[in-house]
């Protein structure tokens, strides 16, 4: 019995302990159309698909930046990238079928639930972006590739 009731106690501390550094996700469409390649606490798989948990928040702090986030959700992203010194080729498929309060969401888990200091994404904002008219997945890339040599993304 003793036994046993250490195996408890030390997989309740690693629950908890696991609980308590996760990054809160808002809404379920990030479970259903993004986890599954970003990961459940948005940490990606290097070399493989980008972090968003401690990215998206520096991203977001800038206009364009934000804009940016909203743009590679409604239309997807092509080519080369580096994150984090390692460099993914790959492709983002658009998630622009996504309502606009479900695409706020998303970006606000991961930009603004930290408590960071980032005004979280409204739909207002994602429509506002939606209404500029679409972009390929290769215009997003370009428009990334401006705001690295800005210094807008990290």
């Amino acid at each position: 019995m003793i036994r046993n009731s250490r195996r408890a106690i030390a997989l309740l501390t690693m629950v908890a302990s696991l609980s308590t550094t996760a990054v809160a996700i808002p809404d379920p469409a990030y479970i259903t159309t993004c986890q599954m390649c970003h990961q459940r606490g948005g940490e990606g798989l290097p070399g493989e698909f980008p972090r968003l948990n401690g990215r998206l928040d520096q991203i977001a702090v800038s206009p364009l930046g934000r804009r940016y986030l909203v743009l590679v959700v409604l239309y997807g992203m092509a080519g080369a990238i580096t994150v984090d010194g390692k460099k993914i080729v790959g492709f983002m498929p658009s998630m622009g079928s996504l309502k606009d309060v479900q695409i706020a969401s998303i970006l606000n888990g991961f930009a603004v639930a930290a408590g960071k200091k980032v005004a979280p994404f409204t739909p207002g904002e994602v429509a506002g972006i939606r209404g500029q008219g679409p972009m390929t997945s290769s215009q997003t890339a370009t428009e990334r590739g401006r705001l690295v040599a800005a210094g807008l993304i990290p």
